[in-house]
Order: C-alpha cells, then sequence, then structure tokens
C-alpha cells in the first residue's frame, strides 16, 4: 500500500510536536532561566547543558513512545491488503492519538526531563558548578510539571485536527476494499465536558502559577521576612486563581455538555420513530443554529412521514376497491368492513398505532379472493361443497399473498387479522379452527364488521336486509360466531346508544 498518506500524517505531527516544544518547553523553560533567573554566565552555560542532555532525554523517550503508538497504523500502510480488522485497529488508534499524545508528551517531561534534570542540577551544585538554593530544583521540579501540562495541552488539541485526512483515508480504504462504513457508531472516547474542563482550567492557572514560579526565583537573596509575606499575598492569590479556574471550567464544561445532551436525547426519540420530538431551542450561541437544523430536518421527516403514510393509505384503499370492483355487487365491501372496525376498535379503546393496523387489515381482508376463479367467486346460485372450500381457502391465500410483499415485516402485523376473520368463537371457523381469545383480536373485531356488511349489502339473489335485523342476529351470534364484548360494543355504537 503506498505510504504517502502515512509519511505526511506523521510529517504533520512531528511539526506539531516542534511547535508545541518550542513553545511549551524553550519558550517558557527559557523565560524561567534566563528572564527570572539571575545567576553568572558560566553558570548559566552548565544549567542550559543540563536543560539540553534532559531534553535528549525526553526527546528519545517520546520517541520510542511514539513509535509504539504509531504501530498498528503504520503496519496497516506496510500492508498489501490489510485485513478489515487491522483497517479497524488503525482507524480506532488514530482517534485514541490525541489521548496518546497527551501520555507520550507528560510521560517523558515528568521522567525524561524532570528527573534527570533535578539529578544533574544537584550534582552541579554539590561540585560547585552552580550555586543555587537547593528549593530552586523544586521549583525547577514545579515548573517543569507546568511545562508538560501546557505541552500536552497543544499537542492535544493539534492531534486532534492532524488525525482527520488519515480518518477519511482509512474509511475510504474499508468502503473501497470491503464495503464497510468504518466508525466508532456513537462510541465517546474523550467527552467533551472532559476537554472543556481541563483546558480551561489549565489555561486559567497556568499564568498564576508561571508567575509565583518566576517570581520566586526574582526574590532570591531578599529579606526572610519579604518572601514570606510575598507568599502570603501570593499564595492567597494563587489559591483564588486556581479556584476560580476551576469553578469556570466547570460552568463552562456544563454549559457546553447541557446542549449535547439534550440534542442526544432527541437524536435517540428520532432512532426510535418517534417524530413528535424537538430539541430545546433555547440558545442564543452556536447551538441555537444547530438545533434550528435539527429541528428543521426533524420537520422535514415528519412531513415526508405524513405523504408515506398517505401514499400507503391510498395503496391499501386502491388495492381492496381493485380487489371489490371485481364484483359490481361487492363495491366497496372491504371499504366499509374498514369503517365498522374502526367503530368497534375505537368503542374498545385501541391505540392509534393499533387503529391503524386494525384499518389495514380490514381493507386487505378479502385480498386472497384474487387467487379464486371467476366462475366460484362471481357465481349466482348455491356453491358446490367443492367450491365452498375453494372460497375458505381464500384467508390462507390472503396470507400468502401479504407474505410475498417486501420487506416483510413491513406487513407481518396484518397478517393474524388477514387469515383469521372467518374463525368463529366457538371454534367452528376456518382456516385453523381456533377459538375464543386465541382467535386474534383483529380477526374477531373484523369478523364482526365483515359479517354486518355482508347482511346488509345487496346480493343478485337477495336484497340486504335492514339494520336492526343484521344487529339482531349480531346479538343472537354473541359467544358462538362472534366474540361477545365486540359485538356489543358494536351494537350499542350502530344504536347511538
Amino acid at each position: 500500500m503506498a505510504q504517502s498518506p502515512y509519511r505526511s500524517f506523521v510529517a504533520r505531527l512531528v511539526s506539531n510536536y516542534i511547535f508545541g516544544s518550542v513553545v511549551a518547553v524553550l519558550g517558557v523553560g527559557g523565560a524561567i532561566l534566563s528572564g527570572s533567573l539571575s545567576v553568572p554566565r558560566g553558570e548559566l552555560l552548565h544549567l542550559q547543558a543540563i536543560l539540553l542532555l534532559s531534553l535528549i532525554t525526553m526527546f528519545t523517550a517520546e520517541y520510542f513512545a511514539f513509535r509504539r503508538h504509531m504501530a498498528p497504523i503504520r503496519d496497516l500502510f506496510r500492508s498489501a491488503r490489510p485485513a478489515l480488522a487491522q483497517i479497524e485497529a488503525a482507524y480506532l488508534r488514530a482517534h485514541r492519538l490525541p489521548s496518546l499524545a497527551v501520555a507520550r508528551t507528560l510521560g517523558p517531561h515528568l521522567v525524561g526531563l524532570s528527573l534527570p534534570a533535578s539529578a544533574m542540577a544537584l550534582l552541579a551544585i554539590r561540585l560547585g558548578w552552580a550555586d543555587l538554593p537547593y528549593y530552586y530544583i523544586g521549583l525547577a521540579a514545579a515548573g517543569a510539571v507546568l511545562v508538560a501540562c501546557m505541552h500536552a495541552l497543544i499537542e492535544f488539541f493539534l492531534t486532534a485536527q492532524a488525525i482527520r485526512p488519515l480518518l477519511v483515508h482509512l474509511r475510504a480504504l474499508g468502503r473501497g476494499m470491503y464495503g464497510a462504513d468504518i466508525s466508532l457508531h456513537g462510541r465517546v472516547l474523550v467527552s467533551i465536558q472532559r476537554k472543556f474542563q481541563l483546558s480551561a482550567f489549565l489555561i486559567g492557572t497556568f499564568p498564576v502559577i508561571l508567575f509565583s514560579l518566576a517570581t520566586q526565583i526574582r526574590l532570591n537573596g531578599w529579606s526572610r521576612d519579604l518572601g514570606y509575606d510575598y507568599w502570603s499575598w501570593a499564595g492567597l492569590i494563587l489559591v483564588t486563581g486556581v479556584g476560580f479556574s476551576s469553578l469556570g471550567a466547570w460552568l463552562l464544561g456544563r454549559d457546553v455538555q447541557q446542549p449535547i445532551r439534550e440534542l442526544y436525547e432527541a437524536m435517540s426519540e428520532v432512532q426510535a420513530g418517534r417524530l413528535q420530538t424537538s430539541a430545546s431551542d433555547l440558545y442564543s450561541d452556536e447551538f441555537a443554529q444547530l438545533t434550528a437544523g435539527f429541528n428543521g430536518m426533524v420537520d422535514g421527516l415528519r412531513s415526508r412521514e405524513r405523504t408515506n403514510a398517505q401514499l400507503l393509505q391510498s395503496y391499501y384503499a386502491t388495492l381492496a376497491a381493485a380487489l371489490d370492483a371485481r364484483d359490481a355487487y361487492t363495491a366497496g365491501h372491504s371499504q366499509r368492513v374498514a369503517e365498522y372496525s374502526a367503530v368497534i376498535g375505537r368503542a374498545a379503546g385501541l391505540s392509534a398505532d393499533e387503529l391503524d393496523v386494525l384499518n389495514k387489515s380490514a381493507l386487505l381482508h378479502d385480498i386472497g379472493k384474487i387467487g379464486v376463479r371467476d366462475s366460484v367467486l362471481l357465481k349466482d346460485g348455491k356453491l358446490t361443497e367443492e367450491e365452498f372450500e375453494q372460497i375458505k381457502q381464500h384467508p390462507v391465500l390472503g396470507e400468502g399473498i401479504l407474505l410475498q410483499v417486501e420487506p416483510r415485516e413491513a406487513l407481518a402485523p396484518l397478517l393474524p387479522g388477514v387469515r383469521s376473520h372467518h374463525e368463529r368463537y366457538d371454534g367452528g371457523g376456518y382456516p385453523d379452527g381456533l377459538r375464543g381469545e386465541d382467535i386474534p383480536a383483529t380477526g374477531r373485531i373484523i369478523a364482526v364488521a365483515d359479517a354486518f356488511d355482508a347482511m346488509t349489502s345487496d346480493r343478485p339473489y337477495r336484497r340486504g336486509m335492514p339494520v336492526h335485523k343484521a344487529l339482531a342476529i349480531l346479538e343472537e351470534g354473541r359467544g358462538t360466531q362472534w366474540d361477545a364484548a365486540y359485538v356489543e360494543l358494536f351494537v350499542s355504537r350502530m344504536r347511538g346508544e
């Protein structure tokens, strides 16, 4: 595999590291040594030599840590055809590089720079190469910790920007070679709140601590009382500054985290299919644009959902009308059965989703009659036993037709009602001879609505019976042919009770 993306990435990391080192190490360290520390030129050369040797130790430690951190990415680009798992591992490692840069910076700074420098400075004082108070070593160690933290902060954010082109390349590699969409899939490696809190804390406390350390060095040779007075005052300022930075960092992190959490919760609602949600639009910063964009997207999804629902409803109604059109005497039968079923469903307290399933099931309850020959379906006279057996197959045929629709789960809720709408409550129905509440609720409701419409509709061989007579027949068949509870609900509604 071509090495150019990897080399470009490494070159950018190295340039970022050099920049961070110059700012944090040489800039701050040099300011303390040359600007605040008054020492003879010869001693200053010794101290600079100690700093140089310590830096060499630090850079060596960081080099080996860098190679270890980059190993999964380096091995990927050395492979002629990397495996998918190898690409995924490199992608995850790339995302971890900003945090690893912090570890790679802090460890060598503290172990590779601070400890060797402190040890060599002690040796230089004992050998007389430097005439400095021993507590300066403690101040220098504290300065090293401060420098390490600032360098780590710079490295984190520069590395976070540097990995973006590499991540794009790795995702393209996964799609191109394996058709895989490589992603963290919402996994959070470093929270925004944590980044803001630590960054704001360091930015707020760094100048105060640096000034305190530099001033202490400048006070060398002044009276003990003056030094005591200084630290009585500086300590209060230092504690106040650190406390304020901590509070400000916490408030800033919380202020950023809250809209993000609200947006995440709203997205979870949308992902679950609940499109009536919206993000809280109470912000006046860039989050106002983000929430407005999100709410606009959800509005668009709701509009599309309504359009799709209307199209589907029209599709079901058209399909039912096409089926009923085979026989002029049954025209509108499926639509009327759906309306009667809705009367029962609403009276029974069904939810909106349950009523929707009931409506669609009722519209398509006779879809299986498409598979019955016209000579049988449209016969004027009495059916033979064989012909009636063919008619009795239409619930099974209807279920089979709907099973052919893809995706299968789209119409799966309609299958029980379509298959079972000719079952009898006493077990004497078809096609499965189910009894009582073993019959699906949609099938029991449609059975009542279907029977009522059949009794009240005109046929070639008879006129439809009056409504009151059909309702009386339904009452007579309660608990035997039909579910008594659904019959009672329907009859009471039709009589206006």
